[in-house]
């Protein structure tokens, strides 16, 4: 098989040639957007779930599908112990720009006001050669979004931005990944913004990504997060559509697969989307020519688990300390017996003779890093999946 032809798209956040599965949360997304349209109550949209499920590639398409409505649009990723006032004026900043409001007064009005609250990420008193600029041509605005409160800032700067768009007779979607790396103040004045907006019956929509536990810490901040937003679980894909994103983009190659290389992919895949694509390349790669079969996908396998286990897995192992590798080992042992799913903390303690408050810097510093997450109290997962097969394989020294 030609690998210059080769459709599949291993990357992080690269879209795969056919987005198998996704098509109830496209359709949800759009009756939002339709919703808000109308001047209808509706809710922003967090999807959820482990890394490798395609989270990212879900949330450019909902971002597209906003572009499509011809929607002002932006998108950022929040990182850990980064603040969202830089970040997330550069994402509305080219909503606004998107908007293309023929008003071009109205327009610089609330662009003076998302520099007004980018600027207030910069110290009083620092030296104007030192000071960051937003790359926004208009003065800043005096009085609105410039407090210092992030609550009171982003309240004031959401509402601006969407009644510009309401005003165009559109709308904003502002497009948050990694939604578990936001700082706690932030967390707070983002819940309170789209309280205030969801009130308001303004159209701006937040669509954001992140794992499991971005509800838990949500809610940490305010109580009713989770009648502000409606969580979309994504999970690994069946049987029918991981077959789908397998076939449609080689049949669109002249290609096919046999069914005993279909059923030897599922096993090897778990319908996990981003290993049901490393596994397609690699299966194209060295098949000689179609269908491919179960024997290319035999040959294939070691070269696709040989490239997770550096890109995918041993990236995000190498980012832990030698504690902490001893912490996630230990995982990796009490899930062979349960599938690596959630183990309760103190088994992990039991498992190594320790006392569980010994073991909390290591577990803390994990959650930090984002290589395991709190299922429920009392519980941690891995927030990749196989890991645990990989820590096992790989990583037993």
């Amino acid at each position: 098989m030609d690998p210059v032809y080769n459709p599949y798209a291993p990357g992080a956040g690269q879209r795969p040639p056919e987005l198998a599965g996704r098509d109830q949360e496209m359709t949800a997304f759009d009756v939002v957007l339709e919703r808000v349209a109308r001047g209808r109550p509706e809710r922003s949209l967090v999807l959820t779930g482990l890394r490798g499920v395609g989270k990212t590639v879900l949330l450019n398409s909902l971002r597209s599908s906003a572009v499509r409505r011809g929607w002002g649009t932006g998108k950022l990723e929040a990182r850990p112990e980064a603040a969202l006032r830089r970040p997330l004026a550069a994402a509305l900043h080219l909503a606004v720009r998107e908007l293309s409001v023929r008003n071009k007064e109205e327009s610089d009005e609330v662009l003076g006001v998302v520099k007004a609250f980018a600027l207030r990420s910069t110290e009083r008193g620092t030296a104007l050669r030192d000071r960051w600029q937003p790359g926004i041509d208009v003065p800043a605005a005096t009085g609105r979004a410039d407090s210092g409160d992030i609550e009171i800032d982003l309240v004031e700067l959401f509402t601006d931005v969407a009644g510009l768009a309401a005003g165009a007779g559109r709308g904003v979607v502002v497009c948050i990944d990694e939604m578990q790396d936001l700082m706690p103040a932030d967390v707070s004045a983002l819940c309170a913004a789209c309280h205030e907006l969801s009130q308001q019956g303004l159209p701006l929509v937040v669509a954001g990504a992140g794992l499991p536990h971005v509800p838990a810490v949500l809610s940490a901040q305010k109580s009713y997060s989770e009648r502000l937003f409606r969580y979309l679980r994504i999970d690994r894909l069946d049987r029918e559509e991981a077959d789908r994103a397998l076939r449609t983009p080689a049949r669109e190659e002249g290609a096919d697969f046999a069914e005993e290389a279909l059923d030897a992919l599922y096993a090897a895949t778990d319908g996990y989307p981003y290993f049901v694509q490393a596994y397609g390349k690699a299966a194209w790669d060295v098949a000689p020519s179609s269908p491919i079969t179960a024997d290319d996908v035999a040959v294939a396998a070691p070269q696709a688990e040989a490239e997770l286990a550096v890109g995918f897995f041993g990236s995000r192992y190498e980012r832990a300390t030698p504690a902490e590798r001893e912490y996630m080992r230990a995982m990796a042992d009490l899930g062979r017996q349960n599938g690596d799913e959630a183990v309760p903390t103190s088994s992990v303690a039991d498992h190594l003779g320790r006392k569980p408050q010994s073991l909390s810097p290591a577990r803390d510093a994990l959650l930090k890093k984002g290589l395991v997450y709190s299922a429920e109290r009392g519980q941690i997962a891995f927030t990749v999946p196989h890991f645990g097969r990989y820590l096992r394989a790989y990583a037993g020294d």
